[in-house]
């Protein structure tokens, strides 16, 4: 039982596994000793099964450089913070580096080692000296316990040695471990991580497609919790914007070259594609070496975006690197194999020791090798070792030991240590004898500055969130290099759109959606059995508009406005009236000038054939007051066109219906004298004539007018029509017209007119067979029947047009009934007097 951790060390008697791990370890003594676990050796392809009967198979085949690099990352950091003055002053803080050899089942061998301060106890033997075990200096360093672990590389060894080590309170800082598992304190209460949780790169992913307006992806998963946690956050941080999968596949290590070929046939097969096809990578894979200088690769995955690990400098790094030598470290077994295989030589100065570390088949190997001459160095090497460009990794281990040494500071930091009492100084924990609960509880706490300014501390487990946003360009050899396009800090984008090399080669943000967004003026409609990102554009209806892109409803315009041509904006609504200038205004005023004309050119022909018979018949005086009458309706037609007003409105009705009643009335008293001339020529009925002289024929008009006078002035007076603007009618126009406010007083009007032209259709209905060869009853009759039919048709027309188009119905009846009377009662007198002069005599008037 270890004293300091609890910890039973049970040596094994008999371990017979599958292969072993490395027995090599970067160890330096101090105070206090922090363990560091690293992959820093290939794993095999083959899976682990636990024991086996091939107690010499290895696992364990080649030195990865890149974990190399992070190893001595750690080295470095703790030599540095020995050298600080105000960190950790007086206490020189030591390191025990081991090899986990990408297996969580040796990470949790060794990681028990290092806590229980033993380092190989499986290797060792009842025969087995531990010296002999160990193979290294540094015996205090091999011996004693430590507090704190930084490692490991994976989620699945991370959360296996928290298993392992959370009854012990034993800190686990990892540089790599970002399942969203390890977030949850409750299982994970000793699990401290400088990389950010996978739910928050997943998230910046979202962010990206959301920001580049791509709402048609497919994704491509690991078939395992990274993956479909991974997912699963994309689709929380998208609802409700848009974004939606066409495909979601999954491959495995083991299964990798069917499922790859499957998903290339989905890929290929897919309706998600930005132009062409358009990568967004996860960490997992956006900064691989291995991917950026594969030609085949690079025909295929130019201008990938992707989320990487945060990049940071490490001052003085580079230098500590290069100026690494076996020389200065000769009991550094991992820098001797890298030295070896990377100059091709080999170190006989310490063969011996070589010799009883590695194989025989090995040792062999190296003896072949030419000796190194010593004069080798690291300064003009260029490789994954000493390439410091990006320090991804490498920077998470950096902040990893900077937290260790923080919290241990905090720790060991005691007010008056020296002058402290002996009771006080029982309460201050001392490098050799210190808790891993009471540094787990610092950790807890930390917030401190790194040395590059950055604040930095634990939320929980995690760190705050922060990532490179890096785009792969190609360069003029055809290779693929990474670029810096920008950053995530927490919840903030910050990204150089202008700087992104797309994979279509344009500068310009590719489009990838199921359908294309919808333009101001449509709304979206989801068609039925498909996703939201797949829908239809339809038109917004007919006085609705939409200013927005992608816009789920169309708003109507206010009564007074009207949708632009392009339907995204409300516009005042024009006015609209019947106007001199328009075709129909024109064509209107022209018939109406033209009718007067006529009018006025037969009152002339009269007036100067005023002594012959066919003008004198039946009172030449009714006759050109008729003719006046006819005038004025073609001329009142005139007040109807034009803008409303207060006064046009009120004049136009009145002019009209003073008008017609004038003419209707002439032809009225014209119909009743032709009757009362035939029924006076009867025996008896010769005092008839008395009562239809010249005079009685004028005030009977004048009578019959004076009527619709009364009615239009009261009318007019006391509920007169108004310019109104008509809102009822659907359009980009607002008809202004002149408002009937009192329907009983126009109908009024009309109707009196309706009542005489009836009366004289009748009339002269009876007085059509009179035995005059120039009966005027005939020409009254059509006339009158034409006057009827036209303002019989007038009333449905004026009711079911629309807009201005009232007015122009009513001027067309004027104009219509106007010339039907004029053609027909004047036409045959005019022809006579032009053409028949024979006929313009008293007989022939006369005969029967």
């Amino acid at each position: 039982m270890d004293r300091h951790t609890g910890l039973e060390v049970v040596q094994a008697t008999v371990c017979s596994r599958w292969g072993a791990p490395i027995n090599k370890s970067l160890s330096q003594d101090g105070d206090v000793i922090i363990g560091g676990l690293f992959n820093l050796y290939y794993k095999s392809s083959a899976v682990e099964h636990g024991f086996t009967q091939l107690p010499h198979y290895e696992p364990c085949t080649g030195l990865d450089l890149e974990s190399l690099k992070n190893a001595y990352t750690m080295t470095f950091a703790v030599e540095e913070i020995n050298r600080n003055r105000t960190l950790l002053p007086g206490v020189k803080l030591g390191y025990r580096i081991l090899d986990s050899c990408a297996s969580s089942y040796w990470g949790q061998q060794v990681a028990l080692s290092l806590v229980g301060g033993d380092a190989h106890s499986c290797n060792v033997t009842p025969s087995t000296p531990r010296s002999a075990a160990y193979g290294q200096p540094g015996e205090a360093a091999a011996g004693q316990p430590v507090p704190l672990l930084i490692g490991t590389a994976s989620s699945t060894s991370t959360i296996v040695l928290s298993r392992v080590l959370g009854p012990l309170s034993v800190p686990l800082i990892s540089y790599m471990a970002s399942c969203p598992c390890l977030s949850d304190r409750l299982n994970f209460p000793n699990v401290f991580r400088t990389i950010p949780s996978d739910i928050y790169q997943a998230r910046a992913m979202a962010r990206m497609a959301i920001r580049f307006r791509w709402t048609w992806i497919g994704a491509v998963i690991v078939n395992k919790d990274y993956g479909h946690l991974a997912i699963q956050a994309f689709q929380e941080e998208t609802q409700g914007k848009g974004v939606c999968f066409d495909f979601i596949e999954t491959v495995l290590k083991e299964t990798i070259v069917s499922d790859a070929s499957r998903v290339a046939l989905t890929i290929q097969a897919s309706t998600a594609r930005v132009t062409d096809r358009q990568f967004l990578a996860s960490e997992a894979w956006s900064t691989s070496d291995d991917l950026l200088q594969d030609l085949d690769i690079a025909k295929v995955a130019s201008g990938v975006v992707g989320v990487a690990i945060r990049s940071s400098p490490i001052p003085g790094f580079e230098n500590y690197l290069r100026n690494l030598h076996p020389m200065r470290r000769p009991d550094d077994e991992f820098l001797r194999e890298f030295w070896e295989k990377e100059f091709g030589c080999n170190l006989g100065a310490t063969q011996s020791r070589a010799a009883s570390l590695f194989p025989a088949k090995e040792s062999s190997q190296k003896g072949s090798l030419p000796l190194c001459s010593g004069t080798e160095s690291l300064e003009g090497v260029k490789n994954q070792f000493t390439d410091i460009s990006q320090l991804r990794v490498a920077y998470n281990v950096y902040l990893a030991v900077y937290a260790a040494a923080h919290a241990l500071h905090s720790l060991l930091s005691c007010p008056d240590r020296e002058s402290s009492s002996g009771n006080n100084s029982s309460t201050c924990s001392s490098p050799k004898h210190i808790k891993p609960k009471e540094l787990l509880q610092h950790l807890n706490k930390l917030n401190v500055t790194t040395p590059q300014g950055e604040m930095f501390y634990f939320q929980g487990a995690d760190i705050p969130a922060k990532y490179d946003l890096v785009n792969w360009q190609e360069t003029p050899e055809g290779l693929l290099k990474l670029a810096l396009i920008g950053r995530v800090d927490g919840f903030d984008l910050h990204l150089n759109e202008s700087a992104i090399q797309w994979s279509t080669g344009s500068n310009q943000v590719p489009v990838s959606v199921c359908t294309e967004s919808c333009p101001p003026g449509t709304r979206k409609a989801n068609t039925k059995g498909e996703r939201l990102c797949c829908f239809d554009c339809i038109r917004c209806a007919e006085g609705e508009i939409s200013n927005q892109t992608d816009s789920l409803h169309c708003e109507r315009c206010p009564s007074e406005f009207w949708p632009n041509a392009k339907q995204t904006a409300c516009i005042p609504r024009q006015l609209d009236f019947l106007s001199f200038n328009e075709t129909l205004g024109i064509t209107l005023t022209t018939a109406a000038l033209s009718g007067a004309v006529v009018t006025t050119a037969v009152f002339v022909m009269f007036l100067c054939y005023r002594q012959t018979p066919v003008v004198r018949a039946n009172n030449s005086e009714l006759s050109f007051l008729l003719l006046l009458s006819l005038k004025l309706c073609f001329l009142c037609s005139l007040v109807f066109i034009g803008r409303p007003s207060v006064w046009s409105c009120r004049f136009q009705q009145a002019a009209f219906g003073i008008s017609f009643v004038l003419c209707v009335s002439c032809l009225l008293v014209k119909t009743v004298v032709v009757l009362a001339v035939f029924r006076s020529a009867r025996p008896g009925a010769g005092a008839l004539m008395k009562w239809f002289g010249p005079g009685q024929q004028r005030g009977s008009v004048c009578l019959f007018t004076s009527i619709q006078i009364i009615i239009c002035v009261t009318w007019l007076s006391l509920s007169p029509p108004v310019p109104q603007r008509d809102l009822g009618f659907q359009g980009s126009t607002v008809t202004l017209e002149c408002a009937m406010a009192s329907v009983v007083g126009f109908s009024l009007v009309l109707g009196y007119i309706g009542l005489l032209a009836c009366t004289c259709l009748l009339l002269a209905f009876l007085a059509r067979k009179l035995p005059d060869n120039f009966n005027e009853a005939k020409l009254i009759t059509f006339s009158m029947l034409i006057f009827c039919a036209v303002w019989v048709a007038f009333v449905p027309a004026y009711i079911s047009s629309p807009g201005k188009y009232t007015v122009a119905v009513e001027i067309f009846a004027i104009l219509a009934s106007s010339y039907g009377l004029l053609l027909c009662i004047f036409a045959p007198k005019c022809f006579i007097i032009l053409f028949r002069p024979e006929k313009n005599t008293k007989k022939h008037l006369m005969a029967r």
